[in-house]
């Protein structure tokens, strides 16, 4: 009988991985962002499935909270060592040991990061697992792709973000990788003719390099794919545009959305005050109200209209600027129904709106807060409303996390927003938010017109629908429709299926 495809995931960060996978696995969790879900329940879903998955980290020993100074020596013998039947493989180097985060604010600690990570997996990962296919996830594992398709190894290459970075052939030589075996198929600034010429003064692109070099791409939402190819977004590199518009022209790109942790979970989320499901949603979300509402200082009150504001306050990509600029307009304008907004996020722009609060007075209906974890899932749960107002988005959760605990979108029409929102039709029973189009704060406001248009509905309407979009949203918004994606990607890929049927 024909052995299962192996498939290697390499990534640089992962929320958690299953027990039975290998020594340690309860102990590796270090996350920035969605890729960690994404990674975690991708890697979850195909053991589950009985597929030969293994994954490749870094060895954050920080983050993973494991003090080797503590360990007895047959303890540290066991931990460092990779057991027989292990599908986990850290890559070891010092400069990971220590990290307190994922990525640095540090370009030069970054391209530390990125060289030694991919180090140990083209040196010593990849021969030691002899995957049939590397899925690989972000800039910092763009030299992967190249490598794998001049060994004859398919890749997948996800985006999650565009952002890149740029390296000379000499610096990545200096790193231990002998990149003069896979030189051709990396991506460059300008025209490569020959390797010598190009080793100090011609850098390679990491992102555009993956995209070049994999076999097949994805983004993390299918609008955003589009609005990469068409040009929507003057931040995408040009080299990076051209190579995704490449691949998909050839048929080998596909936007495949993330989806929230599975901790989001109104039945069962221990950080709420009151849980509830979609049956009894009207009395969990009043008590969350109000004990939210005690907590940050606010009017008590469950009559109330609350809005909510999840993501950073940061102005270049999430538009926490639409909102300054008509803060106090919109509290003074919907005075009669004592509108709400409540600010779980840390940012550039949270100065400006504590500044807006502290000079109008508004400090019993506005409440600006530092983003912890807690307070967060009690103001989804508490909310009416979650504003994201986003200039552009690659996938987004919060909207998704916002509709499955009841709180309605209000979002701009773009990217993985696009694909995750539309527009509530009370007569179609059908929609879960609402979006706005024109990117300015006139835009936004209108969206929030319509939400209060829905607001002053009768009772029984507003909760027909919020548990309608509850319960579509909490089987719709799934790491295993995720991951069943992903391994049709594979299948394709390989043209064999992952799991073969037992004898």
């Amino acid at each position: 009988m024909a052995r299962n495809p192996r498939i290697l995931i390499v990534t640089p960060e992962i929320t958690y991985l299953p027990d039975g996978m290998g020594n340690a696995a309860h102990h590796l969790k270090a996350k920035a962002g969605g890729l960690a879900d994404v990674s975690a329940s991708l890697v979850s879903a195909l053991f589950e499935l009985g597929a030969d998955v293994h994954v490749a980290l870094p060895h954050y020993r920080r983050m993973f909270s494991v003090d080797v100074g503590r360990l007895i020596n047959e303890e540290l013998r066991i931990y460092k060592r990779v057991l027989p039947d292990s599908r986990i493989h850290l890559a070891q180097d010092r400069i990971f040991y220590y990290q307190s985060e994922v990525y640095s604010s540090s370009v030069d600690v970054s391209h530390k990061l990125a060289l030694a990570f991919q180090r140990e997996v083209i040196n010593n990962i990849i021969p030691n697992v002899n995957p049939d296919l590397i899925h690989c996830n972000d800039w910092m594992t763009g030299l992967i792709p190249a490598m794998a398709r001049r060994h004859g190894i398919p890749s997948l290459f996800t985006v999650h973000n565009i952002h890149t970075q740029q390296l000379t052939l000499a610096a990545i030589e200096d790193s231990g990788i002998d990149v003069a075996e896979f030189w051709q198929s990396l991506f460059y600034r300008w025209y490569a003719p020959d390797y010598n010429s190009s080793r100090w003064g011609n850098p390679v692109d990491l992102l555009a390099s993956a995209i070049f070099g994999a076999h097949f791409v994805n983004t993390v939402s299918p609008t955003f794919l589009h609005e990469i190819c068409d040009g929507h977004h003057p931040f995408v590199p040009p080299a990076v545009r051209g190579e995704m518009t490449q691949k998909l022209i050839a048929g080998c790109a596909a936007g495949i959305l993330n989806a929230p942790d599975p901790a989001y979970n109104t039945a069962t989320d221990p950080l709420l005050s009151a849980r509830y499901t979609a049956a009894n949603h009207v009395e969990g979300k009043r008590r969350n109200k109000l004990h939210l509402q005690e907590r940050l200082g606010l009017i008590q009150d469950a009559k109330a209209p609350l809005l909510f504001w999840p993501s950073r306050l940061d102005p270049v990509q999430k538009g926490c600027q639409l909102l300054a600029d008509i803060l106090c307009s919109l509290v003074s304008h919907y005075g009669k129904e004592k509108l709400q907004v409540v600010f779980v996020a840390t940012g550039p722009f949270q100065i400006w709106f504590r500044g807006i609060v502290n000079r109008h007075r508004l400090h019993d209906r506005v409440a600006v807060y530092d983003f912890d974890e807690e307070t967060s899932h009690q103001a989804y749960a508490a909310s009416d409303f979650m504003l994201m107002p986003s200039k552009f988005e690659p996938c987004g959760l919060p909207q998704m996390v916002s509709a499955i605990y009841g709180s309605l979108p209000i979002a701009h029409d773009t990217g993985g927003l696009h694909d995750t929102v539309s527009m509530l039709d009370i007569a179609g029973d059908s929609g879960n938010g609402f979006l706005f189009e024109t990117y300015d704060s006139n835009g936004l406001w209108w969206a929030i017109e319509r939400a209060m248009d829905f607001y002053r509905l009768p009772a029984e309407i507003k909760q027909a629908q919020v548990g309608r979009i509850m319960r579509e949203s909490t089987a719709r918004f799934t790491h295993a429709n995720i991951a069943r994606e992903y391994i049709d990607i594979y299948e394709r890929m390989l043209d064999r299926p992952l799991v073969h049927d037992q004898p």
